[in-house]
């Protein structure tokens, strides 16, 4: 399951409209027809009987988006100037950048910054490697690292093709808590290489986050490392995806009366995200955890972690509560939904089966993948455990970023607005918190700063 969004086409046009009621309505009604939506829609000029307006569009796919600049030229009252490809547009030349936080005027600024000023920092982290937390920016770093072999929906495309999505994780980062995200692209899809890999670059990071590598290796990769590393390694495909349906999960239970814990829940798809929720929904307490998969790998783990395997029909006619993770669209048939049912399709862009249909059929609640999003999860539950100097990010530090996120959301609404600064910054203490409770930390004493001394 990803998040991150579908392989929708997003583009921009300027049009001109005729200065009289019910023109953008018709484009509106035009674009939703074809199963579109429309985003930001700013004003360029007024002209001499109209305007011009960019109009941002987004449609299911290129051949879609052709047919309707076809009937726009075609409408009455509209005039179609130009089209943009915004998503391309914003990508050109990458989204992120280093950039200094200090000063580099003149020759005194370089001596400090660089030699011969900077061999006096050198020499105290040789003494005492602890101050690195005070004179770098190594506590504050995350690597985001993947192999490319699980892609958003489009799968195994390598860890070129997967540069924009690291690079937006890393913007993610920057602008929703302050941390600095690196992209690190791995070109093996050997475990080994992966774990001796990220082990060798682990200094340069106060925390390691794996994104978009398959399981069953992503399993093997990033126990190893958390057991290996003593800084927080977390895959987010599996743990940020299941923070989120956990918060989403708290807010359906509300809202529906459900005992989320004495109710049976179903996982459709027993993958990255499937085993991460699994895990996270055990660590909450339920009881009963249902599990199909067409990988019979995948089904022996998830029977070793104290699911019970079953097969579809099975999960849709025990569980309460059914998560579907399958990237597999229209994969349930309404028929099989029961009555009160609450039903999680998740994959994106199309879920295994359409809230309006599974609400159709009796299910009390429904909804898709758009709704639960993991970006409302890792970058506080990263900036949290950074600051509580974690050596891992355990079930207790998981459990309250949800419940955090879950309280708040929205009267109504599953989880809050994703750019909402504030809920990263409590999801963040929440995690500390936890990591400090539980024990999940290095504990550095306050050290005494020694007098600098001239590097010679």
């Amino acid at each position: 399951m990803k998040h991150e969004g579908g392989q929708s086409c997003i583009k921009r046009m300027r049009i001109r409209l005729k200065n009289e009621p019910g023109y953008l309505g018709k484009l509106a009604t035009l674009v939703g027809e074809l199963d579109g939506f429309l985003g930001e829609i700013t004003t360029v000029k007024i002209v001499k009987g109209g305007s011009v307006r960019d109009v941002d569009v987004s449609v299911p796919d290129e051949g879609v988006f052709d047919h309707l600049c076809d009937l726009v030229r075609a409408m009455e009252g509209v005039d179609l100037i130009s089209v943009h490809d915004v998503v391309r547009e914003t990508h050109l030349g990458g989204k992120i950048a280093v950039r200094p936080s200090v000063p580099l005027e003149n020759a005194d600024d370089l001596s400090i910054v660089y030699t011969p000023g900077v061999a006096t920092i050198c020499k105290l982290l040789y003494e005492n490697p602890e101050l690195a937390r005070k004179y770098t920016i190594i506590h504050n770093n995350v690597a985001i690292v993947t192999n490319g072999t699980a892609i958003l929906g489009l799968g195994d495309i390598g860890p070129v093709a997967g540069m924009p999505v690291m690079e937006g994780k890393a913007l993610l980062f920057h602008e929703l808590a302050g941390v600095n995200g690196f992209p690190i692209l791995i070109d093996s899809k050997d475990p080994e290489i992966i774990v001796a890999a990220v082990r060798a670059i682990a200094p340069t990071f106060g925390a390691i986050k794996l994104e978009d590598i398959r399981a069953p290796e992503c399993f093997e990769i990033e126990e190893r490392l958390d057991a290996e590393l003593d800084i927080p390694v977390m895959h987010d495909d599996q743990h940020g995806t299941a923070v989120v349906v956990l918060a989403a999960l708290l807010n359906i239970a509300r809202y529906t009366y459900t005992n989320l814990r004495r109710s049976p829940v179903g996982i459709v798809g027993l993958g990255a995200a499937g085993s991460g929720i699994h895990k996270l929904l055990k660590a909450y307490g339920v009881r009963e955890i249902l599990g199909v998969d067409l990988n019979p790998q995948m089904v022996r783990r998830f029977e070793e972690a104290g699911g019970r395997p079953t097969d579809l029909e099975g999960v849709m006619r025990e569980a309460r509560v059914v998560i579907a993770t399958t990237g597999v669209p229209g994969l349930i048939d309404p028929g099989l939904v029961q009555e009160q049912q609450v039903i999680l399709a998740l994959s994106n862009p199309d879920p295994e089966i359409r809230p309006d249909d599974a609400l159709a059929a009796g299910a009390a609640y429904a909804v898709d993948g758009k709704s639960v999003n993991n970006a409302m999860a890792f970058p506080g539950v990263f900036k949290g455990a950074l600051r509580a100097n974690a050596t891992t990010i355990n079930d207790a530090m998981k459990l309250a970023a949800a419940r955090t996120i879950a309280d708040l959301a929205p009267e109504g609404d599953l989880i809050p607005f994703i750019l909402n600064r504030g809920v990263h910054e409590a999801v963040a203490k929440a995690v500390e918190e936890a990591a400090l409770k539980t024990g999940a930390v290095t504990y550095v004493e306050e050290l005494e700063i020694p007098e600098l001394e001239g590097a010679e």
